[in-house]
């Protein structure tokens, strides 16, 4: 396989693109058809980004480019955002104060650095603009080899990055980044639950499950999948998922507009299913899936409501059981970590592969430095408080 194999296509070119046709090369072409043609803050309001799509041996595969604007924009799309505004943010988590304070004080001098060394010049791959990326099984080393080197080429001045990489699900692409020359930059700890396997749970975990399932007939509600959610619920979605992913948890969360909903429900870009009572939907959630592995972008729920309710918890049974049926692996993404941890997920640490020995020193000097740091404080900070 050479760099010619490789073509990169953007809104001019877009009509020239063939989509294979498959169920990965159909779902692409859903998704990323719209967003290319209009304008992708129409879809993800805080989004600030180039969205092309990129063509290799039969697959379509999403990629962002920024240059280094360092605007208001969503971790997705903004590594700066990722490890410097989200993780200020994130800070606020951590139990001891002293450690708060360090690491407050270390993330604002890595801030300035990073920002000198143009950090958000930076070009995506496989990046559907979500929290986690899916990335397609056959997706092999070499393939990561050609588009590295077809992108490099076509983008000298900006790092090429694969987000959403963990040991567990990508090891040998993972490995193929190393040895190929990327720096491998913790980003999270993810958690993995396949509910279809009794190993996965203990019997607390299945007890906890069935108990928090069993609220949503207690309190009334039924559970509306794609056939029961309709257009009027649109508004109502974009609502819920705003009160827990933007108000309460950051701003830097992909900012889904009514546009985006109605993507997702009218071509399957998401699959949507909320609890509805006496006509009103009091949470949702939307997920995608791709070669046996599941995750859900899309989750809210109205915080206005009493907690002792337990939409969260309804929710997040309801995901689980929609995972058991249908065999799939759940990416359970970040955070809520001990409530997921008692119902049987597993950690592990998320990485995204930077290619920048391209770049000057000083950016190649940012990259690998923020790479060891996170390598030696950020990951024993996340296991030591199981975020």
């Amino acid at each position: 396989m050479t760099t010619e194999s490789v073509r990169l296509y953007d809104a001019a070119t877009l009509s020239d693109l063939c989509w294979p046709d498959s169920a990965d090369g159909r779902y692409a072409k859903s998704f990323l058809l719209p967003l290319m043609e209009s304008n992708v803050s129409a879809y993800i309001r805080n989004a600030n980004t180039r969205l092309m799509a990129l063509s290799v041996d039969g697959m379509v595969l999403p990629v962002t480019a920024g240059d280094g604007e360092y605007g208001d924009n969503t971790f997705v799309c903004s590594p700066y955002t990722h490890y410097v505004r989200y993780a200020r943010e994130e800070l606020d988590r951590l139990p001891s104060r002293p450690l708060r304070a360090a690491l407050s004080v270390l993330l604002n001098g890595i801030g300035a650095g990073l920002r000198a060394a143009r950090f958000d010049a930076c070009v995506m791959v496989n990046n559907w603009l979500l929290s986690t990326n899916l990335y397609p099984e056959r997706l092999t080393e070499s393939h990561m080899r050609v588009i590295v080197a077809t992108l490099k080429r076509q983008y000298p001045g900006h790092a090429i990055m694969l987000r959403s990489l963990t040991s567990s699900l990508h090891g040998p692409l993972l490995e193929g980044c190393r040895r190929e020359g990327a720096c491998l930059v913790p980003s999270r700890q993810i958690y993995l639950l396949r509910p279809a396997d009794p190993a996965w749970q203990n019997a607390k975990a299945r007890w906890l499950l069935k108990r928090d399932y069993a609220l949503i007939e207690r309190h009334g509600y039924t559970i509306d999948g794609p056939g029961q959610i309709g257009e009027s619920d649109v508004p109502r979605i974009e609502e819920l998922y705003g009160k827990l992913y933007l108000e309460k948890y950051s701003r830097y969360n992909p900012d889904f507009s009514r546009e985006f909903i109605r993507l997702a429900l009218r071509d399957g870009i998401l699959q949507l299913h909320g609890l509805r009572k006496d006509g009103r939907l009091d949470a949702v959630l939307g997920f995608f899936c791709r070669d046996g592995i599941m995750t859900t972008p899309l989750f809210g729920y109205d915080t206005a409501l009493p907690q002792r309710l337990g939409l969260y918890r309804m929710l997040s049974a309801a995901l689980l059981e929609l995972a058991r049926e249908n065999g799939h692996l759940l990416h359970e993404s970040a955070g809520a970590a001990q409530f997921k941890r008692n119902r049987g997920a597993r950690a592990d640490i998320e990485y995204s592969a930077v290619f920048c020995d391209h770049l000057p020193i000083g950016t190649r000097l940012a990259w690998r430095s923020l790479a060891g740091l996170l390598t030696r404080v950020g990951i024993p900070v996340m296991r030591k408080y199981k975020l």
